[in-house]
């Protein structure tokens, strides 16, 4: 086959011959090709797969050269890894380990000086390197080739996963791959391998029955060439066998049309979302495109969902089945769908329990969270459930691929799993449990939806930045969905997209998104809730900084009208939001908060802005009211600033000039907005016992401390951050 993408059918050949002419090392052709085949789904999944690479280096002790294998290290992605992602180790060093493990076997002691043997990598380690290095390690040091490439592509899988896989093997790729049955990956596969090289000297690769591919050449570019010629074999026999709409067994549900089936999301979401969260909270990921609707929809889906994924990388975020509700979208209620769910989840951490209780060893780690990570809803789609919207997204992606393996498997034989056993001993393997410790610690709100109304500038847009300082998935809120647009894509710049973001459905969103309401309208609200849900599957905390100031002198509406708009924005927009997010926070049941913004005014009287005070001074008790009417699941308290002139529409040009010009502060007309800005703030100021500017930065800590779980006991407070402006004293 040769190689361009004339010849490829099912994959993209991307290699560059004037790219890599210009690399100067081993490891800067290993991190291209690394590059490449991770960025195709087709090829592996996000963060599976491993690359290696063999060359010469020089030995920083003794400036010899010395051969070192570069290997992807631990919890890299190859789509993204550089050269900080590979481990490297000295050969010599790593064959020499061979002895030992002999050793120990002959004791009795194999399965224990697997894991043992991790710890001896590091001892091979050259350079100084710190990356911690992958289990597959030996797959990669004892293959006798320069380069090696272990992916987990959907078509070679579907055959790996085959009832009769061996015979398919041989049948698709002939004496170039070997058969080998299903093992956990560690050193005694590396050694299985290092054998099929010896007694198979013309053999390409081999593959890994219930797992994957690993294929080598002693050329970069010709074991690049090798993993996607083996993905293209596979893919052109499976499309010979396709079943088409009898995939699956064909259909037995109807698909909900668009409009019914978000109308169903919005209402089971929130609480499914509490269903599920019960041991921790968890984001949502919801995908209803065609393919996997087709499965969901299908007769076999139930049979096939109950086996589980077999590729030890797909379960280990999917758990080992998920959870199939037969719900008939053509005859059920939604209620219904409600009451399965319930029921159906129960009987998943029951089951989960058992399959623990079941399967652990002496030295097994804890039972982890019992809940499903995927569920599966004829018609509807499925929903699934991560720490964060990355980890749910990435979830998602991996039971597609678990789907379409399903699918080939089935065109092609019939689809197996991995026994339980087996499957139990990757998912509670001490190594893995080694590398989840490794991860970072959580950040405060890394599990939170943080809905923030009025982001588009001023104190929205600062609390919307301080938020997602502390992990938060933020909802940009705004009546302007292009200023809303803007602060989404400065938070995104900052915190990325996230993996798995494409096109323009909401539900692949990353950790921000900006969302058009406009909080007087009960229907814009409700409609923003909506897709609040449709990208995150529920709501925490909700901060409403989104008001309006109308005054005599800048306004050309009569003092009615004022009262009219003031009472709207700033007492009815809060009733709304509040109203419209408490349905969400009942059905999740689990603890929420609301912030909303009022101001230091309602508690002065003063000339010039009567429908403004009295409207805040309304707020103060609606908040208050709300309090008690939210209690106990959600806490409510208001953010009273003082004037906070810097970055808010609030305080367009004509209204600084006239403040400037009523309080004889001097200016002139071609200053900037901003320095006009900065002297009405410094004259306020200097109102207050502390004589410092109020920022919106200042308002945006307030949220976050009323919002981050550390004044859990406070509700129904006014919360004044003014400078210490003492007429605003409570009497």
């Amino acid at each position: 086959m040769s190689n361009s993408n004339d010849t490829f059918q099912h994959i993209n050949y991307a290699w560059d011959d004037e790219k890599t002419a210009q690399f100067n090392s081993t490891l800067d052709g290993l991190v291209y090709r690394s590059n490449l085949l991770g960025s195709d789904q087709r090829i592996t999944n996000t963060g599976g797969g491993n690359t290696s690479a063999k060359g010469i280096e020089i030995d920083p002790l003794t400036g010899k050269e010395v051969e070192v294998l570069w290997v992807k290290g631990s919890g890299g992605d190859l789509r993204t890894s550089t050269a900080e992602n590979f481990s490297s180790l000295y050969m010599d060093r790593l064959l020499a380990l061979q002895d030992r493990y002999y050793q120990a076997d002959e004791v009795g002691a194999k399965t224990q000086i697997e894991d043992d043997m991790v710890e001896m990598y590091r001892h091979a380690t050259f350079n100084l390197n710190p990356r911690a290095t992958s289990i597959d390690t030996p797959l990669h040091a004892f293959i006798p080739y320069k380069h090696v490439d272990h992916m987990h592509p959907n078509s070679v899988i579907a055959v790996a996963a085959s009832k009769n896989s061996k015979a398919l093997t041989e049948k698709i790729w002939g004496d170039e791959l070997i058969w080998t049955e299903w093992q956990r990956p560690g050193f005694d596969l590396g050694l299985k391998l290092q054998s099929i090289c010896k007694d198979y000297p013309k053999s390409k690769g081999a593959i890994l029955a219930g797992h994957g591919v690993i294929n080598w050449a002693n050329d970069n570019k010709a074991c690049y060439a090798l993993s996607l010629e083996i993905i293209e074999k596979a893919a052109r026999y499976i499309e010979a066998h396709d079943k088409g709409e009898d995939t699956f067994g064909g259909q037995k549900y109807i698909c909900l049309d668009a409009e019914n089936r978000n109308q169903v999301l919005a209402e089971i979401l929130p609480y499914l979302r509490g269903l599920v969260s019960g041991e921790a909270k968890l984001v949502g990921t919801v995908q209803y495109d065609e393919s996997i609707l087709h499965f969901v929809n299908s007769q076999d889906a139930p049979r096939l969902a109950d086996l589980g994924t077999s590729c030890p990388d797909h379960f280990l975020r999917t758990k080992i089945k998920p959870l199939y509700v037969a719900w008939d979208p053509a005859k059920d209620s939604v209620e219904q769908l409600k009451l399965m769910l319930s029921e159906g989840i129960e009987q998943y951490k029951a089951d989960y329990s058992q399959y623990y209780a079941t399967c652990k060893h002496d030295n097994s780690p804890n039972q982890r969270a019992s809940s499903p990570s995927i569920c599966l809803i004829p018609g509807i789609g499925m929903i699934a459930w991560g720490k964060n919207k990355s980890e749910s997204r990435v979830t998602a992606e991996f039971y597609n691929c678990a789907v379409e393996v399903m699918r080939g498997a089935e065109a092609i034989d019939e689809y197996i799993a991995l026994p339980q056993q087996e499957a139990f001993d990757i998912e509670y393997w001490l190594l893995e449990e080694a590398k989840l410790k490794r991860m970072p610690k959580e950040k405060p709100l890394a599990r939170e939806v943080v809905v923030v109304i009025g982001a588009g500038d001023g104190i929205g847009k600062a609390t919307a930045h301080r938020v997602a300082i502390e992990g938060a998935h933020v909802v940009c809120a705004d009546l302007r969905l292009e200023a809303a647009q803007q602060t989404a894509d400065e938070l995104t710049s900052v915190y990325g997209v996230g993996i798995g973001v494409s096109g323009s459905d909401i539900s692949s969103c990353g950790p921000a998104i900006a969302v058009q309401t406009d909080i007087t309208d009960r229907d814009s609200v409700s409609k923003m809730f909506q897709k609040v849900l449709l990208a995150y599957g529920g709501i925490d905390k909700v901060i409403l900084t989104a008001g309006v100031f109308l005054a005599p002198g800048q306004n050309s509406i009569s003092e009615d009208k004022m009262f009219d708009v003031s009472f709207a924005v700033n007492v009815k927009g809060g009733y709304i939001v509040a109203t419209e997010a408490n349905k969400i926070w009942q059905a999740q049941q689990l603890p929420g908060a609301l912030v909303i913004t009022t101001s230091v005014n309602a508690a002065v009287s003063k000339k010039g802005s009567l429908a403004y005070d009295t409207s805040k001074a309304a707020a103060n008790h609606l908040v208050r009211e709300l309090a008690v009417e939210l209690s106990p699941l959600v806490n409510v308290n208001g953010l009273a600033p003082a004037t906070v002139v810097k970055g808010s529409t609030m305080f367009p040009r004509d209204r600084v000039i006239a403040s400037l010009t009523k309080y004889s502060v001097s200016f002139t007309e071609d200053e900037s907005d901003d320095e006009l800005r900065d002297k009405l703030a410094l004259f306020y100021a200097q109102r207050t016992l502390t004589k410092q500017p109020i920022t919106p930065e200042d308002q945006a800590e307030a949220a976050y401390l009323m919002i981050s779980g550390q004044l859990s006991k406070t509700t129904g407070q006014i919360i004044s951050v003014d400078g210490g402006l003492h007429e605003a004293f409570l009497r």
